[in-house]
């Protein structure tokens, strides 16, 4: 695992961010699917998981000719305790906010909070219909 300045820099990246979201969304996807999917050239995808894998965020295992990138659980998990030491939002790590912090945060803060959680609950409902389908 890298150090948390480096992790923060691998993340720094827009375009790595919304890899590591497709294939959380999607499961294993191959180097043409993500491509044309984020609307970028195949060499670039390749750079990008390129530097995803060095930093430990993804994992891929040749099947013939194709290579499915998936994401590497366990390192999410430490990216996420790493972010977890850092927070100020103060969800202690557990994703819910702290009652004692709720009173000093702004309604707006508190919105925002919401509709974030909203999306992540869409984006598993999305999944798991996919894995039902199969």
């Amino acid at each position: 695992m890298l150090e948390p300045a480096e992790m923060f820099k691998v993340l720094s990246v827009d375009t790595r961010v919304r890899i590591l979201d497709l294939l959380k969304a999607r499961g294993p996807l191959g180097t043409k699917d993500i491509a044309s999917t984020l609307g970028i050239t195949p060499a670039a995808v390749s750079q990008h998981l390129k530097i995803l894998k060095q930093a430990g965020l993804l994992r891929s295992e040749r099947q013939g000719f194709w290579i499915p990138y998936a994401i590497n659980e366990a390192a999410m998990d430490q990216c996420r305790e790493l972010l977890t030491e850092v927070c100020t939002c103060g969800c202690r790590g557990t994703g819910e906010w702290a009652r004692k912090e709720i009173k000093g945060q702004p309604l707006d803060s508190l919105k925002q909070y919401a509709r974030k959680l909203e999306s992540e609950l869409r984006d598993v409902q999305c999944r798991i219909k996919e894995i039902e389908k199969e």
